[in-house]
Formats: C-alpha cells, structure tokens, sequence
C-alpha cells in the first residue's frame, strides 16, 4: 500500500521540479495544470483504499513503526487529501488567468505545488517530527509566495506572517523535543500508547499545551490570529485562494489529531480550553469581518470565525460533533477559496478590493454576482448548501452536548456572516460604480475568462451538490468521527502486525 498514500506526495513535488525547469516558457502552467490533475487521481485511488480498508498504511524503506517514516490515511487523511487536490486544481487553472509572465519566472508554479506537497505530507505524515518538516515546506513556500510580487504591501504582510509562525514553529519543536524526551518515540501511535502509560502526567499536560498554542497559531484561533488578516489580502489572488482554502485547516487538523490520538487522558481540561477558544474565535473574528471595508479583508476574518466552528466540533468531543468538524473542513475549504476567487475577478473588472471604491458588477457582470451568492450564501449557511448542514450539526452538538453558550454564540455568529456577505452584495455589486464605470466579464479576453470562471463554476457546483445531497458526505463526516474516536484502531493499523 505504500505507494498508494505515497503518490498524492510524489506528484506535487515532481511537477514542482518540472515547472521550475520550464518556468521560462508557456509549458510551466501547463504541467502546473496537468500535476494538479494528477494529484487529484491519486487522491482519490487513495481515498477509495482507505474507504474499503478503513486505513492505508506505508512504511517508507521497508522500516517498521516507530522506527521508520509512517505515512498514513484514515479517512479524515483522505478526504483532506482529495479536497486539497480539488482546491489546487481549481486554483492551478485560475492561475493561469491571473499570474503574469515575471511571477511565472521567479517561480510561481513550483512554489505553489511545493505547498500542495507541505499541505499533503502534514494530512499523511504519521509521526510527529514529520509534521514539523511538513510545516516548514509550508511555511517557506507560502512565504515565497506572499513576497513573489515584491510590492510594499506583500513583503509587509510576508514578514507578519512569518514572524508569529516562526514563534509557532519554535514552539512545536520545544514540545516535539520535550516529548521525545518523556517516551522515546515521536511516531504517532506509538506515542498514544506511551502518553497513556507515562507516569508523568504532569509534564505530559504541559506538553499538550504547548502543542494547543503551536498549532493554535497555524490554525488562526484566538487570541493568535491576527497574523492572518495582517497578511492574506496582500499577495496574487491565486496565493489568498488557496491560502485561504489550506493552510489554516492544516492547523486544525493538527489539532484534531493530536487531541484524539496523542492527549486523551486530560480530556475535560483541555476540550474545555478548546471551547472557549473556539468561541471567542467565531466572535472575534466575525466583529473583525463586519468592521472592514476591503473584499479580501472581510473574507480573511471570516476564515478566523468560521475556524472557531470547527475547533468546537473538536472541543465538544461527541461522535456527531465530530462529525460537525470533518463535514465544516470540507464545506469550508471550497466555499472560501472559491470567495477568494470571486474576488480576484471582481478586482479584475472593478479594478479594486476597497468597497467604497468598487460597484456596479450585478449590472454589468450578473454571472459573476450569481457565483458570489452560491459561496457567500454557502458561508452564511443558508439551505440548502452545504454551509448549512455544516453549522446544522454543529450546533445541533452543541445542545446536545449542554454547550448552550456555544451554540447561541455559533447561531449569532452565523447571523452577523450574513451581515458581511450582505455588506459586499450592497457595496461591489448592487451600488453602481462611484466613477461611473461598467465593468463587463466581456472586457476581459475570453481565454483569460473562461480559465478564472471555470474553476470558479466548479467549486460553486460541488457546494451546491454538497448541500442537495449531504447524506453521502455526512456519512464519510460520520465514520470519520467514528475512527477518531476509536484510537487503538488507528494504532492497531499502523504498530508491527497491525493491516498494513
């Protein structure tokens, strides 16, 4: 089976090699395109493996758990596998549309899959200094990719961003050291048995709290987000899309992970800590959307809140709870990465993001504005898209649960989104331009067109089969849940003797 969890990171990082060969001629996007496509594939070969078996398992050079690199899908990794190909597929053809000849040659398209290779390796790695490098593959390409234009703007926002993830990253190392230290071991089952089993329990809830604040950070939670809307409006809206869409989620299923698996034995203290956290997440960040005025900037608080939904399926820790988290993940990487795309073309034809600056696109451009309202209806979680199941359960947990506060907090939040979409409706596409402009699709050259409304129209219509027909992805939402929920499973897969 090693092959088969290793593909989706084997092809991202060969069409990384390639397109930087060929990032001086027109082939670079293609083979961006055609990587993108084949990463798809091997995800789902890799989703239909772990859908039959339950896990996929690869030791890498034929070394056994603990001792060599475990790479491992449950079906949480493989659903996070497939929608980061779908996202990167959108996002490599939308690129061609946007991202000029100079980016091109400074390397665009090998630093963009080289962050689909750092995302892919962090939802499979099955060990725990893995991760660690998975997020410095991450962080040095996305920091690439902030500063490509070389504009005042991208090199500040650049530096914001790296500043606090690199505290973040120190401090994940510390607690990787200090736990490598407690039990010998830092591949992920194994130390499910050891944390359980160590007699020091008291340093281990230290750990597990190093561990909430480091991936905290990379998650966007509160009160350490603000790197994220400090950074994400300022590159190409390629590098936002697909920002947008992964890396905060990387974060929380690092959380997930970690707090499932790794750190059971104190549940109610840190589920606690988490609950709080998600909920003054949702808030903060939700205040933060409705006070901007800028497209990019509303969308980016909005990722803050709406990672606060997912962050309290973990903390509420109940199978349909759970359940709530996994089906959030999928629903909101495709609606916000499409947003960010949506904006990129409303930039395009109203040559801004500032609101007060901007207008007139439902007048002008009405098949732009029907592809904002499916993803910005979808993120106010309106029926019947996938927004809406997604806050459903969630909130349905919350009660069931007796997280009242958490789930008024979660309905309150839900209702000031609408605010915001509702605020960018008004003001870039309902009001007429202030200078009088009519801004038209047709004005932009119809190859440039159809490749940013394709992927655009792609991501729109999976929402909308999401939400028209959820069953089929609330049941994978369930048996995920089921399978983080039933740790010794995932142990049992991955330990000597285990189906791998």
């Amino acid at each position: 089976m090693s092959w088969i969890v290793s593909l989706p990171l084997i092809i991202p990082f060969a069409t990384a090699v390639l397109s930087f060969l060929w990032r001086r001629s027109h082939l670079g996007g293609l083979v961006s395109v055609t990587g993108a496509a084949a990463q798809l594939v091997a995800a789902g070969v890799l989703m239909a493996s772990t859908w039959q078996n339950g896990y996929t398992v690869g030791q890498m050079g034929g070394w056994d758990a603990p001792f060599g690199i475990t790479l491992v899908a449950d079906l949480l990794s493989a659903v996070m596998v497939v929608i980061t190909a779908i996202t990167g597929l959108a996002v490599a053809v939308y690129a061609l549309s946007e991202i000029d000849a100079r980016r091109e040659e400074l390397g665009y398209h090998a630093l963009f899959h080289v962050l689909l290779t750092g995302v892919t390796g962090a939802f499979l790695t099955g060990d725990l200094f893995n991760l660690y490098v998975w997020f410095e593959v991450m962080l040095i390409a996305s920091f690439g990719l902030l500063v490509l234009g070389g504009t005042k703007a991208e090199i500040d926002g650049g530096v914001k961003y790296v500043a606090l993830n690199l505290v973040s990253t120190m401090l994940f190392l510390m607690a990787t050291g200090l736990l490598y230290g407690l039990t010998g071991s830092l591949n992920m089952a194994d130390l499910a048995q050891s944390v359980r089993a160590s007699d020091n329990q008291g340093l281990v809830t230290v750990i597990a709290m190093m561990f909430m604040v480091a991936f905290g950070v990379k998650a966007a939670l509160f009160p350490l987000f603000f790197w994220l809307p400090a950074s994400y409006h300022t590159p190409a809206f390629s590098v936002s899309a697909v920002f947008a869409g992964l890396l905060t989620k990387v974060g929380v299923y690092a959380l997930i992970r970690a707090f499932t698996l790794i750190f059971v034995s104190d549940v109610a203290l840190t589920h606690q800590i988490l609950l709080w956290a998600a909920v003054l997440t949702m808030i903060t960040g939700v205040l933060g959307a409705a006070s901007q005025n800028d497209f990019r900037k509303i969308l980016s608080f909005h990722i803050v809140s709406q990672i606060g939904y997912m962050v309290l399926g973990l903390a509420l820790f109940t199978p349909l709870a759970l359940t709530g988290a996994v089906f959030y993940l999928v629903h909101h990487i495709i609606v916000k990465a499409n947003l960010f795309l949506v904006s990129g073309v409303a930039h395009k034809l109203a040559k801004g993001t500032d609101l007060s600056r901007i207008g007139g696109l439902y007048k002008t451009a009405p098949l732009l504005a029907f592809l904002f309202l499916i993803p910005a209806f979808s993120l106010a979680g309106f029926p019947p898209l996938s927004g809406f199941w997604a806050k459903y359960v969630v909130v349905k947990a919350s009660f069931e649960a007796g997280a009242f506060v958490a789930g008024a907090a979660a309905l309150v939040v839900g209702a000031l989104t609408i605010f915001s979409m509702t605020k960018i409706w008004a003001e870039a596409f309902w009001k007429d331009h202030p200078d009088g402009q009519e801004p038209r699709l047709r004005d932009i050259a119809l190859r440039e067109r159809l490749l940013a409304l394709a992927p655009i129209a792609g991501l729109a219509a999976l929402t909308v089969v999401i939400g028209l027909f959820p069953a089929p992805f609330l049941d994978l939402a369930s048996r995920a849940s089921a399978q983080l929920l039933d740790p010794q499973a995932y142990i049992d897969a991955v330990m000597p003797g285990g189906p791998s």
